[in-house]
């Protein structure tokens, strides 16, 4: 039963996608629209640097600023049960004493 639902599914799937493409024809992007006005393109440089450096880098300046604004105070650690961290394992060593 599982086989023949499976069967069905990727007729379904191969059926959909085959209608999909059939449907979207690609060979009509070439003509151009009324009020069209493509700007010039881009260099394999600016379109490395637009679409792959600056994400990149933003991603480093937001980890950043929250790891340096995380570290700023123990309190504000994550803390799983049974850990301690620097800050309350000098106060437990000074209280013991």
């Amino acid at each position: 039963m599982d086989k023949k639902n499976a069967l069905r599914a990727g007729a379904l799937a191969a059926g959909t996608t085959l209608m999909m493409l059939l449907m979207s024809s690609p060979a009509l992007a070439l003509t151009r629209d009324d009020g069209d006005d493509p700007g010039t393109g881009l260099s394999v440089v600016e379109t490395l640097g637009l679409y792959v450096l600056a994400p990149i880098a933003l991603f480093v300046i937001v980890a950043g600023l929250v790891m340096v604004l995380d570290r700023s105070n123990p309190d504000h650690l994550v803390k799983t049960p049974g850990s301690r961290t620097k800050a309350s394992a000098k106060v437990k060593a000074g209280a013991k004493a």
